[in-house]
């Protein structure tokens, strides 16, 4: 337990340096297309994080976690727009909004076995798309909502509050993920049917943590809301679920702080690589096969590990 617990103060005392260097790295470099680079970094690993918590604990996967962040950035958009409430009251109200979803769907498709579960969360992403699309005189149709109030107008201020948004995030979901709750979230996952024999409410652990999860998801949809004043029908597309997943398995799934780097490492991977014109999108996805079939752990959690073990001086 005690070295549990050195562990655990050097993987805070890494995430504060690392935290402190990507909130310095707009400075070195003068302009504001990196901070929105970063910026937009920052939601995907809130993103990508929230999706893990679930997903990537309980082996239940979600392939319709666009559906959360939809529904928590058209709830900050109608919030501010139609009905004129101050930016601020978008944050709770869209994790809030997104909670309910995932409660409503929690019930229902939680119970499926197999495959089914990702398939009705993937039809559920997909049928919301098409209502916002339906009910375009609520949700402006193709063109979504647009002129939403920006939360802090100054770009950079506005990065380092996503930035201290993510930091929150991670921190918390890595507190319950080494809690008795995560205990139990890997215990459903490596055998649910002697979880289920030992009388533990599995169906009651996964409908909660998705509901953990969709809340993250929403506060992240808001987020990017507010960046992009703007949100459309696409943030529910399959491509953006997609995109989340990938981040997770690149930066290590179930391990909670290695999908924030999977995020980081995707998003700026992806405008290094604009510089290679057509190519790009070659190159990209050699490097995710590659990445995805020889590394199976993923990229940044292995390298946190031996950070970890460094600052720790070995001890475990």
């Amino acid at each position: 337990m005690a070295g549990f617990r050195r562990l655990d103060k050097a993987s805070g005392v890494t995430g504060v340096v690392l935290l402190a260097a990507l909130a310095g790295l707009p400075l070195a470099v003068p302009g504001n297309y990196l901070i929105g680079v970063l910026t937009v970094a920052a939601i995907y690993g809130i993103w990508a994080v929230s999706w893990d918590f679930m997903s990537g604990l309980t082996g239940r996967e979600n392939f319709g976690h666009s559906l959360f962040i939809g529904v928590g950035a058209y709830a900050a958009g109608f919030l501010n727009v139609q009905m004129g409430l101050g930016p601020w009251w978008s944050l709770p109200a869209a994790m809030l909004a997104a909670m309910t979803f995932g409660l409503l769907l929690g019930f229902p498709t939680l119970r499926l076995r197999g495959p089914y579960f990702a398939l009705a969360m993937l039809s559920a992403a997909v049928i919301m798309q098409r209502l916002m699309l339906i009910f375009w005189e609520y949700s402006g149709g193709e063109e979504g909502i647009q002129d939403i109030t920006p939360l802090i107008r100054n770009p950079l201020h506005y990065y380092w509050f996503v930035l201290g948004a993510l930091g929150v995030t991670t921190a918390l979901l890595s507190w319950l993920a080494r809690s008795r709750w995560g205990l139990i979230l890997r215990a459903i996952k490596g055998d649910e049917a002697t979880c289920l024999a030992a009388g533990l409410p599995i169906t009651a652990y996964k409908i909660m943590s998705l509901v953990i999860s969709a809340a993250f998801a929403g506060l992240g949809g808001a987020l990017y809301a507010h960046y992009q004043l703007q949100v459309s029908p696409q943030l529910f597309a399959v491509v953006t679920s997609i995109t989340v997943i990938t981040m997770v398995y690149v930066g290590g799934i179930g391990t909670i702080f290695g999908p924030v780097g999977g995020a980081l490492l995707l998003t700026l991977m992806t405008e290094g690589l604009r510089n290679f014109g057509e190519w790009r999108l070659m190159i990209y996805s050699l490097l995710l096969i590659f990445i995805l079939f020889f590394l199976p752990n993923g990229i940044v959690a292995p390298a946190w590990a031996r950070i970890r073990r460094a600052v720790t001086g070995g001890r475990r």
